[in-house]
């Protein structure tokens, strides 16, 4: 037995795990039911890159890590990446993909929350994206990475409103109509006003120093950062106000 995966934290969906590590083989397949993902990757990593200066040497944690798509290019890009996730299907894509690659990123089996009492302060920055609409308490998660992340870092989230919108378009529209994502990825009540977001990184000593939104054209295929933050959004916070 895995001794990171004993020291779970009681802040996991089952369900939700299980979901990911039965899509885990197809995670870096483009074309799959991971390709939002891929399309949206380069534009995270070039917002994180933007806002931190650059990532080369930065000590980077991936907080929900998956197979390791964000992980992979902020290790492409210079950092010491460390992936975490509680999905262990996920875990082995991630590790394997890296053989392949070349790309060295240190995976484990362990929860935000444990990872925490570990390695306080340990960390330049933290990223914890398209995770905290799967977890049954968004607000410990945030704590954690607060936790994670040194004096003056970043703690960078992405994730999905709540509101009538968001259920058009994130599930009805996402799931059903243009099948971007399987049917069932999201839950509409697990999601998170950026508000809530907002206090919750307050609450955890991080100021809040953008929030973006993101869209996507179906007719051309492309997603882009903007200011409509309705349905997807990024929010950039960094520990203390500095």
């Amino acid at each position: 037995m895995n001794p990171d995966a004993s020291k779970a934290s009681s802040n996991v969906d089952q369900a939700e795990l299980d979901k990911f590590s039965a899509l885990a083989s197809r995670w870096w397949d483009p074309n799959s039911e991971f390709k939002p993902l891929h399309a949206i990757n380069p534009l995270r990593l070039d917002w994180i890159k933007g806002l931190t200066g650059g990532l080369q040497g930065k000590k980077v944690l991936d907080v929900g890590c998956g197979g390791g798509i964000l992980a992979e290019s902020m290790a492409r890009s210079g950092a010491e990446v460390t992936g975490i996730d509680l999905a262990d299907k996920s875990l082995k894509v991630a590790r394997l993909h890296g053989l392949e690659s070349g790309v060295p990123v240190t995976y484990r089996s362990i929860s935000a929350e444990d990872m925490a009492a570990e390695q306080s302060g340990q960390f330049d920055v933290v990223t914890c994206m398209e995770m905290l609409e799967h977890v049954p308490d968004p607000g410990s998660i945030v704590h954690a990475c607060s936790t994670l992340v040194k004096p003056g870092g970043w703690v960078f989230f992405s994730t999905i409103n709540r509101n009538p919108k968001s259920f058009l378009f994130a599930i009805v529209g996402a799931e059903y109509v243009l099948r971007l994502l399987p049917r069932g990825t999201h839950s509409w009540r697990s999601f998170v006003r950026p508000s809530e977001l907002a206090q919750a990184a307050r609450a955890a000593h991080l100021t809040t120093h953008q929030l973006i939104g993101m869209g996507y054209n179906p007719l051309t295929e492309h997603y882009s950062l903007n200011q409509d933050t309705s349905v997807n959004y990024l929010m950039a916070t960094r520990k203390g106000d500095v």
